[in-house]
């Protein structure tokens, strides 16, 4: 990467070596068993013992340690000894469908009210949502304040789902991203606390080093106990091309209790709709652009476009996603709507309601009968099109953030499928264990490893009034290198992983299953998935011998959403011990 673009993105190189030099002692201080418990802050302590109740103890002095991938939610788990549910996972009885990016009257270029939102959201098969209007000065002053009623008022309206408060934050020096936290006396508090701060658009100075302290910050308010969680995951990660993959590992890394992931497809899906048919005639997602002059040079032509509706980081096999998740660190991916304003909708902002009004008073009036249907509009209902399925051991609050966190997570476009449940099994030498999504497998070394996946078929049409058809699943494996994340900051590519497995499930109906043997477990490794309707497809980015069969690029102007659906889960790790 030039120099030019070091200055004109804001790299602050002193600070980012300094925060990986600490994070990395941190790891080896935990994994050094002649260091004593008494030696260690609070939080390694709380890292070894972590490990401790996952089991891998003895892989401690291995170097293990520096592996992220063994989960709060795999250590937790042992610890408490749960078995797994009959939904598949550990502690698991709900996976709840959800989105975590939905705007409203308060945003600048939104309209709709919280409740128009919520119920639509609701109606299209939504257990929980995120209201998250645009961060910046006028927000910042205002929109806080503004919104908590209306989000307080919804959720006594519909006491059956779950309406989390949070905003869309302008990241120093890169792209938005969701900051969102958990319901209670501080939520206001917190994010007005946080948007002043940290937010680019009102920060004088807004950087790279902002950006993570502001992750840090988000991480120490849940400390103090101010609130029993936050969350936040970077959107359309790709769109601009400014979201770097140094950037993106900082997050991470600044604090993953915090920093769990990026949109694997960004929402505004329907801005694909030619204009034939009727629809916007733009690109899918919004995807339409070109390099800036902030933007990471090395990123390719083809990473401004969606392929098969998401983000080029997610949908390239062996890139930017899976070279952050063969670390060995947790990093999952996400679908929602970005909604601000809805193809088909007959509504508009009120008379009057224009942009000084906005800025005077942080909102827009309720929308009115427009007296026509928008049919250029980009974006679907909350639910409509986009889904985050989220495996929560409750329904709750806490327990979605809990689920996030953990990256018990898969999502879908247009309803492709109705369920699935992942497993990866160990047998052998002694010993059975297991893990699904987002968790880490811990087995010993010469342990015989098998994949087992549980789909329901969709048997019910979706919002566009048809079927959908599950037609392929392919597995995806890659080797993980716990040691690869201090190489190369801005490294996407992940050489060792590809296609492993390509299974027809073109005839398949109802709940089946799907069983893949691993092989003897001798090296740590992932696994994850992806489905697809099989309407669109070509040889992946980066090549056939990685990817024979995968998602197309969407063609700017001319890209269908409903025929051309996929499915991703998020990967499980297997790590071999003693």
């Amino acid at each position: 990467m030039s120099h030019d673009h070091d200055h004109a993105h804001g790299h602050t190189h002193d600070h980012e070596h300094s925060a990986e030099s600490s994070h990395d002692h941190s790891h080896e201080a935990v994994g050094d068993l002649t260091v004593s418990d008494s030696d260690l802050s609070p939080r390694e302590l709380t890292r070894r013992n972590l490990l401790r109740a996952a089991g891998v103890t003895g892989a401690l002095s291995a170097g293990v340690a520096g592996m992220s991938g063994i989960t709060p939610a795999m250590a937790d788990d042992a610890a408490r000894g749960k078995a797994a549910s009959r939904r598949g996972g550990r502690g698991l009885r709900y996976w709840l469908a959800g989105d975590h990016h939905i705007h409203t009257q308060h945003s600048s270029d939104g309209q709709y009210s919280v409740l128009d939102q919520a119920q639509h959201g609701r109606a299209y098969g939504l257990d929980w949502m995120v209201i998250t209007d645009h961060g910046g000065p006028t927000h910042a002053r205002l929109g806080v304040e503004l919104v908590n009623p209306d989000i307080v008022d919804a959720r006594a309206e519909l006491d059956d789902t779950l309406i989390f408060q949070g905003l869309e934050w302008n990241i120093p020096a890169a792209e938005h991203g969701t900051v969102f936290v958990s319901p209670g006396r501080n939520e206001v508090a917190v994010l007005r606390e946080f948007e002043n701060a940290y937010d680019g658009a009102v920060a004088p100075a807004p950087d790279e080093a902002l950006a993570v302290a502001g992750i840090q910050w988000l991480g120490q308010q849940v400390s103090a106990k101010r609130v029993d969680e936050a969350l936040f995951l970077a959107n359309h990660p790709a769109r601009n091309g400014i979201d770097s993959p140094h950037e993106i590992r900082n997050w991470r890394d600044a604090d993953p209790t915090v920093a769990i992931g990026f949109e694997g497809a960004p929402g505004h899906q329907a801005a694909g709709l030619p204009a034939t048919y009727p629809g916007a005639g733009s690109a899918r997602g919004f995807y339409g652009n070109a390099p800036r002059l902030d933007s990471f040079a090395a990123y390719p032509p083809e990473s401004y476009r969606t392929w098969g509706g998401f983000d080029w980081m997610t949908s390239t096999v062996g890139g930017l996603w899976d070279s952050l998740v063969a670390e060995g660190k947790p990093w999952s991916i996400s679908a929602n709507s970005d909604s601000h304003v809805n193809w088909t909708d007959t509504s508009r902002r009120p008379d009057g309601s224009a942009q000084a009004q906005f800025d005077r008073d942080g909102r827009y009036g309720d929308p009115v009968y427009a007296g026509r249907v928008n049919l250029t509009a980009g974006d679907f209902w909350p639910g409509f099109y986009s889904r985050t399925h989220v495996g929560s051991a409750d329904r709750s609050y806490r327990g979605v953030m809990q689920g996030m966190r953990d990256g018990r997570m898969w999502v879908d476009h247009g309803g492709l499928v109705k369920d699935v449940n992942v497993t990866v099994r160990a047998t052998g030498r002694g010993s059975s264990s297991t893990e699904t999504l987002g968790g880490t497998l811990a087995a010993r070394r010469g342990s015989k490893v098998q994949l087992v996946v549980s789909i329901t078929a969709q048997d019910v049409p979706n919002w566009s009034q048809f079927v959908p058809l599950l037609k392929r699943v392919d597995v995806i494996r890659g080797k993980v290198d716990a040691t690869s994340a201090t190489s190369n900051r801005d490294s996407f590519t992940a050489p060792d992983t590809r296609v492993v497995k390509q299974w027809d499930t073109s005839t398949s109906t109802g709940t089946y299953e799907l069983r893949y043997d691993l092989g003897i477990l001798e090296e740590a490794f992932y696994v994850r998935l992806r489905g697809t309707d099989g309407n669109r497809s070509q040889v992946g980015y980066l090549g056939a011998a990685i990817d024979p069969a995968g998602p197309a690029i969407d063609v700017v102007g001319s890209a269908a959403p409903w025929v051309d659906l996929w499915f991703y889960t998020n990967p499980v790790w297997v790590l071999p011990v003693r």
